[in-house]
């Protein structure tokens, strides 16, 4: 079983991010700890270029206080004693680097069945499977 259980959760796939929670409370230790993690995708400069100067930086901050109230939410719906932590940037390179920071000891994450594009430059579960320093749950 393990101790420190990471649930990286996307705010369009709630449900599934459920089911996920779900099967993270069935692997952990009592006295264990599952922390909801959702990673607030930046946008890039070149984006950021043809809008409105403080739009990218409200439409993030709105971003991080929706996924904070909405993953506070799930965790008492749950019962779960645990934390929510909200980050930005890249969704892989930021699930790996916590679980990294936090000393982890696995990641469940949600897969959706792969389509063409993810052939091509792969999905986010894939990418922290391939890179990520823990134990590493993929969950379709």
């Amino acid at each position: 079983m393990y101790s420190k259980i990471i649930v990286p959760i996307a705010m369009d796939h709630l449900e599934h991010g459920e089911k996920v929670l779900e099967r993270a409370q069935s692997l952990l230790d009592e006295g264990g700890k599952i922390i909801l993690l959702n990673v607030v995708e930046d946008l890039n400069a070149y984006a950021q270029g043809y809008m409105i100067v403080d739009f990218p930086l409200e439409m993030i901050e709105e971003s991080r206080k929706h996924a904070k109230k909405t993953l506070t939410d799930l965790m008492e719906k749950h019962g779960i004693a645990g934390s929510v932590e909200i980050r930005i940037g890249g969704a892989a390179g930021v699930i790996n680097a916590f679980a990294e920071e936090v000393d982890g000891d696995l990641v469940i994450i949600a897969s959706h069945r792969p389509g063409l594009i993810d052939y091509f430059i792969g999905s986010t579960a894939s990418r922290v499977a391939s890179h990520c320093k823990c134990a590493v749950l993929i969950d379709r």
